[in-house]
């Protein structure tokens, strides 16, 4: 095995790798001590832990804590993903798909609503007919991450099954709902021989195909979170026919290609070469002691050390998340994968490229020259023909929005969510308010695979609505966390002129290149040949759409003036007597009153 002592580590780092070994290995021997010790010691272990939990802890902590004990111990204790769904009154199907190399996958299926179990859906000429919302989870996970909530109302899926959706939940090889191979055991290193190539080339595709087959559509709305949209991106880049069959790409959180890791003991490691990285961890499953963790410590020590191990590593703070929702989540947190596709994920922060797994793992003697003679694949993701709508966090880490742009299509819209971390797109205390309208704007507006100019035209109108409610939330009103409302810049200029709602991508120093400059009206059609000036001084957008529609601050905003087609750009508020009214701009540009002349109200819904 080639040892990598020339031209790839700095020297302090090599003592980083020397404690990340001594740390496995006594990890290592706890685990088999654990495995070796009777249920009673464990369960000495257990009460242990709590009694030093108790200890460390306020009166009022654990007042908290026995205050959300019961629905919060539900959850945890909730063995699958059918017995959590049941929780809340929805039965859940199961489904096995084989992939094309062999591996069997387990789907989960949520069609009813409550009070619909047992009739037909997407199943033959008299059953009710659903559009179909297929989710994927991240890294390390499995579908029960969508589910394990203690508030119904922020739980994505059962929102989307009670708005009519056929909603379906994907699974990786290898994690607890999909651990079997028609070739090969899980004992096997075969088995575990995959990284995100797999996912993309078989699983995705493969469940894609079962799923619309067993509906009888033509087409489904794809949401992914984490490793989920890089999956999606990856095999939409490469399956052309995929872009016909997903009417719209969602990525919540998204990932692609991470600048790097915070802690520099992790960052060590990102820079090794695999045969390091597969001595480490072996080249089955990885982490596979977080299971043995959960059952020798109390729950909420169990979620103080997951959270001092997401600080330790991107310096998440989960603070958007409560203390009740980590006790539910946190075991439902880790489901199984391969070592190799944790390392496939190294190798696309070490060379900052959304690339395929690099099989030919140059010597560090030839890294001078190897570039010259071989090149790993990238995957095409400028190709992508599928409306993509990026929701991201402001404080992710994991999260780099320029770069993702520059390697997506041009009518790529990206929303951000300030204060925002990677897992509060799952768990955060008001992730119904600040992500689920992005995403329903989105469903409702691109309804088909055909992606035509009007699909986009209707999403851009719903989605400038949604932000202008956000910018309600923001000027005005309480609010609980700084991450109440979704980023709004209120550009003024003078008195008498407009001013024009930007939704920007980050809050950082303005880009110089025009394909960075998102806004809520602008982003999906900004071109090469467009300069910075032009795209700043275009404040509307063509929009042809007829009727009122509802605000997501539950106001009505009247568009009997846009009809024909005429661009329009929305401008300064005032309020007067509970009546919001709004400046805008006609065709040319120039201001419409907002006084007796021509009005264009919003009438907020008490």
């Amino acid at each position: 095995m080639p040892v990598p002592f020339l031209g790839r580590l700095h020297p302090t780092e090599y003592f980083a790798l020397v404690g990340s070994f001594l740390l496995v290995g006594l990890e290592a021997i706890i685990r088999i001590l654990t495995l070796a010790l009777p249920p009673f010691l464990v369960q000495l272990f257990y009460r242990a832990s709590r009694r030093i939990f108790n200890r460390f802890s306020s009166p009022a902590q654990q007042r908290a804590e026995d205050k959300k004990k019961t629905i919060s111990t539900s959850v945890r204790d909730a063995a699958d993903f059918v017995e959590l769904c049941r929780l809340w009154g929805y039965e859940a199907e199961e489904h096995i798909v084989q992939t094309k190399d062999g591996f069997l996958l387990g789907l989960h299926r949520l069609q009813w609503r409550r009070g619909e179990e047992g009739r037909k859906v997407n199943n033959g000429p008299s059953s009710i007919r659903k559009r179909v919302a297929y989710l994927h989870h991240g890294l390390l996970m499995n579908s029960e991450v969508w589910v394990c909530l203690t508030d119904e109302q922020r739980c994505l899926p059962f929102e989307l099954v009670e708005r009519g959706f056929d909603v379906w939940f994907g699974n990786n090889r290898g994690n607890k709902y999909s651990k079997k191979s028609i070739h090969c055991s899980p004992t096997s290193l075969n088995f575990w021989d995959f990284s995100i190539d797999e996912f993309a080339f078989h699983d995705i595709p493969d469940s894609i195909s079962y799923i619309l087959d067993t509906t009888q559509q033509k087409s489904l709305s794809y949401i992914g979170f984490s490793q989920g949209t890089a999956q999606a991106f990856a095999t939409l880049a490469i399956h052309p026919k995929l872009n016909r069959q997903v009417n719209v790409f969602i990525a919540l959180a998204p990932a692609m290609a991470p600048a790097g890791l915070s802690n520099g003991v992790v960052d060590s490691l990102v820079k090794a070469s695999p045969q390091v990285l597969f001595l480490l961890f072996g080249r089955r499953s990885i982490l596979s002691s977080a299971t043995m963790w959960e059952s020798l410590l109390y729950p909420p020590l169990f979620s103080r050390v997951i959270d001092m191990g997401l600080s330790f590593l991107f310096n998440w703070q989960t603070k958007n998340i409560s203390a009740s929702q980590k006790l539910a989540a946190y075991p439902h947190l880790y489901s199984f994968t391969s070592t190799k596709s944790v390392v496939h994920w190294f190798q696309i922060i070490r060379h900052r490229s959304f690339q395929m797994y690099d099989d030919d793992v140059h010597q560090p003697m030839s890294l001078s020259t190897s570039s010259k003679y071989s090149k790993v694949a990238k995957y095409p993701t400028r190709n992508i023909r599928t409306p993509v709508v990026l929701v991201y966090g402001g404080s992710d880490s994991l999260v780099d929005i320029k770069a993702m742009l520059k390697e997506l299509p041009p009518q790529t819209v990206a929303t951000e969510i300030p204060h925002y971390e990677h897992l509060d797109f799952l768990w955060a205390r008001d992730v119904n308010t600040q992500v689920f309208q992005h995403v329903f704007d989105a469903l409702e507006s691109f309804t088909n695979a055909e992606h035509t100019k009007e699909e986009y035209d209707r999403y851009f109108f719903a989605r400038q609505e949604s932000l202008i409610g956000s910018a309600h939330l923001h000027d005005g009103g309480p609010r609980e966390s700084e991450s109440e409302s979704s980023t709004i810049a209120v550009a003024s200029e003078d008195a008498n002129s407009p001013s024009s709602y930007t939704h920007r991508a980050r809050e950082n120093e303005p880009s110089d290149d025009p394909a960075l400059l998102v806004t809520p009206i602008q982003t999906s059609f900004i071109t090469s040949q467009q300069t910075p000036e032009t795209v700043a001084k275009t404040a509307r957008h063509e929009v042809k759409f007829s009727g009122a529609r509802r605000g997501s601050d539950g106001s009505t905003i009247s568009v009997d003036g846009m009809r024909g087609g005429k661009g329009i750009s929305l401008g300064a508020s005032k309020t007067a007597d509970g009546v919001v009214t709004r400046t805008v701009s006609g065709s040319a540009g120039t201001p419409i009153s907002s006084g007796d002349d021509s009005k264009v109200s919003v009438k907020k819904r008490k």
